[in-house]
């Protein structure tokens, strides 16, 4: 087959993670399985943005492709389709929803969640009423698009599967489950980094233990304020305890620290992968508290890292963290505040989980991920 992969996210946070390490691996599983015949019949085309077409390292029947048209825009719907037609492919495998709808060939899509389908509301975006009405229909029509004229869909979690199922009428045959890992840089930092590097990433954001440790993005379905209001009665329990809350600092972390500048708690903005390695590995625990999450990496990140997980049971969490984490309903701040304290307070309970926690990230693969997706395009010849 000749396959392309949509990989114009390839240096975005979120679907890029997922793109690089599901393209390094389908690499991996290409080299590890020389004799398959399936496998050498198979042609990869990497579509790209300029900004990573250099640095992109093309192996064997790996080809890169310049793709000069941003994402949910104009040239994404009508000059896409002609550089794909042009490429005579079998096959395309787009990692998000935005498909270009004048493309008729095959097509493969991975949703990763039904978050911008559970959760709309204002407050979510920086636009005015009417004009986050007109995205939200514009988005309601290109993920309906997507799912309903896909060969296949990819989903990170049961949680998605069923999602799709119910509220989208998708039928099971569709859909296939590939489970997501931790992300290989990270591994490899993991291993190597040094205490006296940590120690001086600390510093340098002036962090001292304990603290409590947060990533991700502050968007109103992450429930930070929630958390934000937990750690402000737990420090009444635990007097030096501080909250590390990490991510790119756009508008709802704006909004964020302008509402809560409360001390102990430490806003660091956007953190390198060795940075966010030093916290896991210091932290007391990592907590994600969540309304929804279509998987949950930074779950698997926290314990392959030797992290104690403190995680909200909603969408796809617990079939994420197993019992190697302590859950709470995220719409009950009584039941965070009582599980974090749980952990903070019960040395063998933490040496237990963090334990499972190993044990369970070890479950999860890349490669087993890419065998899987190679499965998902054969299905569709």
């Amino acid at each position: 087959m000749k396959i392309a992969i949509d990989a114009r996210f390839y240096n975005e946070s979120g679907i890029g993670r997922y793109l690089r390490n599901l393209i390094s691996a389908l690499q991996i599983v290409d080299k590890q399985s020389l004799r398959s015949k399936d496998l050498k019949k198979n042609q990869f085309f990497i579509l790209l943005l300029p900004k990573d077409f250099e640095n992109f390292k093309a192996t064997a029947n790996f080809k890169k492709v310049l793709a000069p048209f941003k994402w949910y825009g104009f040239a994404e719907q009508y000059k896409l389709p002609i550089l794909l037609n042009q490429l005579n492919l079998d096959l395309v495998h787009y990692p998000h929803f935005n498909v270009p709808i004048f493309y008729k060939g095959k097509f493969v899509v991975t949703i990763h969640d039904l978050i911008h389908q559970h959760h709309v509301m204002n407050k979510a975006s920086t636009l005015d009423p009417f004009t986050y009405k007109i995205k939200q229909f514009g988005y309601r029509k290109a993920f309906k698009y997507a799912v309903k004229n896909s060969s296949q869909i990819i989903v990170p979690s049961n949680f998605v599967k069923r999602g799709l199922q119910d509220e989208w009428k998708i039928s099971i045959d569709k859909i296939t489950i590939t489970q997501e890992a931790v992300d290989y840089q990270i591994l490899e930092i993991g291993k190597k980094i040094k205490r006296e590097k940590i120690l001086a990433i600390l510093q340098k954001f002036n962090i001292s233990t304990p603290f409590l440790f947060y990533v991700g993005n502050a968007h109103p379905h992450k429930n930070i304020e929630r958390l934000i209001r937990v750690f402000q009665r737990l420090r009444n329990k635990f007097k030096n305890l501080k909250l590390v809350l990490s991510g790119t600092d756009n508008y709802f972390w704006q909004r964020i620290k302008n509402e809560y500048k409360q001390e102990g708690i430490i806003y660091t903005g956007f953190i390198s992968d060795e940075e966010l390695v030093a916290f896991y590995k210091s932290t007391q625990a990592f907590i994600l508290p969540s309304l929804e999450e279509g998987f949950g990496i930074p779950i698997l990140e926290a314990m392959s890292l030797g992290c104690l997980v403190v995680s909200s049971d909603a969408g796809s969490l617990k079939e994420v963290g197993g019992e190697a984490a302590l859950y709470f309903n995220p719409l009950s701040e009584e039941e965070m505040f009582d599980k974090i304290t749980k952990a903070l307070n019960n040395p063998s309970l933490r040496k237990s989980l963090i334990e499972k926690g190993k044990k369970r990230a070890g479950l999860f693969s890349w490669e087993k991920m890419a065998r899987q997706t190679l499965e998902v395009y054969q299905a569709c010849q």
